[in-house]
């Protein structure tokens, strides 16, 4: 062996000996087995512990997450609820519309003839003061006269069955309780006989289209 070969053997003793703990050197061939194992076993659970650690620290990263959808989920369930109260009033709403439409159409196919029955409310008062102004002591005598009062008078009644028809009635409140909504009162008058309040006297028939005063009677009402 060469002088270079035997240094060469010496430099790697001496490391060796520097790597190997001093209580290894003084440790017997069993001993240094055991020791062995044991390194062998730490380092198989080395895996184990790094899984462990991965999952701490995956579950530390996902924390923020799972608060962020939690803060999500609630803005969500929230929003939901607002939009589901606008739905329900907006709803509620339209139905209301679609009522007091129904309704304006249904006043308007009562109430359109309105203004026409007010005009031919005039041709009745006509008719009854014609039929009035004719003296009933002289019908018998006068044929002409007679016939003149029984035509005025069944005119008077046609017109009369065709306003009720369509709903169309006269209101007479002689000896009813004054009511303000179907009666206007021009004068009042001294009577014993009957409650204060009391319409005493007509002097101008009201009208009620399907129960809406459309002219209020003129009566004179008792003190």
């Amino acid at each position: 062996m060469s002088a270079k070969g035997a240094l060469l053997q010496l430099v790697a003793r001496r490391l060796a000996q520097r790597n190997t703990p001093a209580t290894a050197l003084s440790l017997s061939a069993p001993q240094r087995l055991r020791l062995r194992d044991q390194r062998l076993y730490s380092t198989e659970k080395q895996p184990e512990e790094a899984a462990a650690a991965g999952a701490e620290q995956k579950a530390a990263t996902t924390s923020p997450e799972l608060e962020k959808l939690g803060k999500d989920l609630a803005a969500a369930k929230e929003q939901n609820a607002e939009l589901l109260d606008k739905y329900k009033r907006a709803l509620a709403d339209s139905e209301n519309m679609r009522n007091r439409l129904n309704k304006q159409i249904s006043d308007a196919k009562i109430f359109g003839i309105q203004s026409f029955c007010k005009d031919l409310l005039e041709v009745a008062d006509t008719l009854g003061h014609a039929t009035q102004a004719v003296p009933k002591d002289k019908l018998s005598g006068n044929a002409d006269l007679k016939n003149l009062y029984e035509g005025l008078s069944m005119t008077r009644a046609s017109l009369l069955q065709v306003f009720k028809r369509h709903g169309l009635e006269p209101v007479d409140p002689i000896n009813q309780k004054f009511d303000p909504n179907m009666h206007e009162a021009l004068f009042q008058k001294e009577d014993k006989t009957v409650d204060a309040n009391t319409v005493v006297e007509v002097t101008k028939l009201g009208y009620k289209l399907h129960e809406r005063c459309i002219r209020p009677a003129l009566v004179g009402v008792s003190k």
